[in-house]
């Protein structure tokens, strides 16, 4: 039996924060080799050496490593782990594999072994026979193993009841009826409750960080209850996660959320035969339509005598329809510059309305279509900067994009690579086989490498238009959510 050795100091908060990554980046990395190459290949073996090194630096102080899974936090001996956004993709990729396996805790005890820890690994990437409870099948495994100091254990049911993606979805909705619920009460001129505003926008931005490829899915809802509630919704979510990459600090990301929120508030103002013409629009009308940036201004100043509110969301809905050039409208004579929150804005709004079908537009751009039609604008219409982070946010394949692979099934990407080198390898819901027919496939990664041949297992041909298939990409990312 091991004993403890009181006399040994405990490592500090920094201390552990840095093992836990360091675990963390060599056990991620090692579940990669596994899936590629046998256990007693040389790769592998070093590969496990420098993941045990790494565990053992831990337990010859601590005498445990524990890695516990929360909902969207992860605690390593108790202490929360706190992710940068450089290192959150890690994050993601190991909650993904314990949530596969329905893994709450896994613990490192003392008398580990590199032969335990490589028997682990190789256990920890076996697929399971059952579909839908993997648990007690890898349990199982690991009891059936001479693997002794790992044990894990179950999520506990309460916290499978209410999945991350149904709390996103339902603040998603919230955002709509809360949107709408503010349009009304500045038509009557009632107080109106930015409060509530803000911990919206905060719950968002949780959202973002727990899971923002889902969040990306989401707003392929186009048109729910009313364009203009359902698209500055959308608008806000791409504008939070942009600002997230350029280095935001939360409260400003708020107030960027609040802005994009409250873009389109001049629209309110413009008759709805107008806003939804199903053909081109003439002179007086457009007059019409390009006023909305000083209705919206105008309104979001009366909400700013009433509570707080960021001046920076009266620029926005000023400047959101001016292009890198100072063209577009409103026309200014002497204006030299443009607020960063609307450039942030501009970019999102566009992506968002190309992508979605309007009276006077039937032709639905693809997300893909969008951003190259975007890139070939960069300069004149956005700033080069911001579209480049955006684009590399978005991805090779944005979320939501249906794509046919090599194999002759069409799949729905549902999480971007952040792997620079893999961008063109996202994950893939397979929603139909090679036949053609609809199935709920799995979700696959096309990283996967047949290890026989040495090749991708799938590769991407081509992006197809939801439309021609008659397919409704948001149910997909609704489904999920229930």
């Amino acid at each position: 039996m091991d004993k403890p050795h009181p006399e040994k100091k405990l490592l500090t908060d920094k201390e552990i924060l840095k093992s836990a990554l360091e675990i963390l980046r060599r056990f991620n990395m090692a579940i990669k080799i596994a899936k590629i190459y046998e256990p007693n290949n040389l790769i592998y073996i070093n590969q496990i050496e420098g993941l045990f090194g790494a565990i053992q630096k831990v337990l010859e102080v601590e005498h445990e490593a524990s890695f516990t899974l929360r909902q969207s936090a992860l605690f390593f001996n108790a202490r929360k782990i706190i992710f940068s956004f450089s290192n959150y993709n890690l994050f993601r990729l190991i909650s993904s594999e314990f949530k596969k396996k329905d893994i709450s805790i896994l613990n490192f005890k003392p008398g580990l072994s590199q032969e335990e820890v490589r028997q682990f690994v190789a256990l920890f990437v076996q697929k399971t026979e059952k579909k839908d409870d993997h648990f007690p099948e890898f349990l199982n495994r690991i009891r059936e193993s001479e693997i002794k100091h790992i044990t894990i254990e179950k999520i506990p049911p309460n916290e499978l009841a209410i999945s991350n993606e149904k709390y996103a979805a339902k603040v998603f909705f919230l955002g709509i009826t809360h949107l709408k619920e503010m349009f009304e009460a500045l038509s009557k001129e009632e107080k109106t409750p930015l409060n509530v505003t803000r911990r919206l926008m905060q719950s968002m931005f949780n959202h973002i960080v727990a899971n923002e490829s889902f969040i990306y899915g989401l707003t392929t809802i186009k048109n729910f209850d009313e364009y203009t509630l359902n698209h500055s919704v959308n608008v806000c979510l791409l504008s939070i996660s942009l600002g997230r990459r350029l280095g935001l600090d939360k409260n400003e990301l708020v107030d960027l959320g609040i802005s994009a929120f409250f873009h389109d508030f001049g629209k309110t103002e413009i008759p709805k035969e107008i806003l939804d013409k199903p053909s081109r629009l003439d002179k007086k009308e457009r007059e019409i339509i390009e006023k909305h940036p000083h209705l919206g201004a105008e309104k979001l100043v009366q909400l700013k005598e009433q509570s707080y509110l960021p001046i920076r969301a009266i620029n926005v809905a000023m400047e959101h329809h001016l292009k890198e050039d100072l063209s577009g409208y409103p026309r200014y004579h002497k204006k030299k510059n443009i607020n960063l929150f609307s450039k942030i804005v501009k970019i999102c709004d566009f992506f968002d309305a190309l992508t979605t079908e309007r009276p006077y537009r039937k032709k639905v751009f693809t997300r893909t279509e969008v951003l190259k039609m975007m890139i070939e604008k960069s300069g004149l219409e956005f700033d080069p900067i911001l579209l480049k982070v955006f684009v590399n946010m978005m991805g090779a394949y944005p979320v939501g994009s249906l794509i046919l692979l090599n194999t002759g099934e069409i799949g729905l990407v549902f999480e971007v690579n952040m792997d620079q080198a893999n961008l063109n390898r996202p994950k893939v819901k397979i929603i139909a086989d090679k036949n053609g027919h609809k199935i709920d496939g799995q979700v696959v990664d096309l990283t996967e490498v047949d290890s026989q041949i040495n090749q991708y297992k799938r590769t991407i041909i081509k992006v197809l238009d939801p439309k021609k298939y008659n397919i409704r990409v948001a149910d997909y990312f609704l489904v999920q959510a229930q």
